[in-house]
């Protein structure tokens, strides 16, 4: 008997040490505005990919390959980042460590936010604010050439649960997760956080407004 226990302790243990593993490898990263995104990306572009493949990128301190899938692409607009087009994008292997599956027909649009590497190369993570370009709103696609950048000095505050309150005036509270149940809610679609002559912050609607009007800016 003492040993059929020890034999499923050893195992429930082990069974256990794959559990941690797994969740220490499972990709996690809090959500984000779209503001956010654009203001903490280096690189912000409007794009098809039209193909793909997995490439070595070199090896770890251990030795080991390091595999990369590297997405073609074709730039259609950049927002944000350098003074040269991008023509590939970089992401890991699996979702489980943050990796991007895209479509690679090269006739979905995607608007991309992401890093970029000390070797000149574009990296993409689950992280970032990756969207099919047809699902952004109005107010989203208008935000990248001016707004969003107008308030990357101020901090948007995601709301968790009720109460929730900011702490300084240059930032903006975030609540579609508490309200809509959703990071994609009203304040995601149709607003961006800017700071006001005063040196303060507040959500400003743009061209589509959400139907529940409790923000303080509207467009003129």
């Amino acid at each position: 008997m003492t040993w059929t226990v020890s034999s499923c302790f050893v195992t429930l243990a082990i069974l256990f040490l794959w559990r941690v593993e797994e969740i220490a490898e499972a990709c996690s990263c809090s959500p984000a505005h779209p503001q956010q995104a654009f203001c903490n990306a280096d690189v912000v572009i409007r794009a098809k990919v039209v193909g793909g493949q997995e490439v070595d990128a070199g090896n770890d301190v251990y030795g080991n390959p390091i595999k990369r899938i590297k997405y073609d692409i074709k730039q259609i607009k950049m927002f944000k980042g350098p003074d040269q087009d991008v023509e590939a994008i970089y992401t890991a292997p699996s979702s489980a460590v943050c990796g991007v599956t895209l479509e690679t027909n090269g006739k979905k649009e995607y608007l991309f936010t992401g890093k970029l590497e000390a070797d000149g190369t574009m990296h993409v993570t689950l992280c970032d604010f990756i969207e099919s370009w047809e699902a952004m709103s109005a107010t989203q696609k208008k935000s990248l050439t001016q707004r969003y950048e107008m308030g990357c000095d101020c901090k948007i505050t995601r709301c968790t649960s009720i109460p929730c309150m900011i702490s300084t005036p240059e930032e903006c509270l975030w609540t579609d997760w508490v309200i809509e149940k959703s990071i994609s809610g009203p304040q995601a679609k149709h607003f961006a956080c800017i700071k006001r002559s005063d040196g303060s912050c507040a959500w400003y609607r743009g061209a589509a407004p959400p139907k529940k009007d409790f923000l303080d800016i509207e467009d003129p």
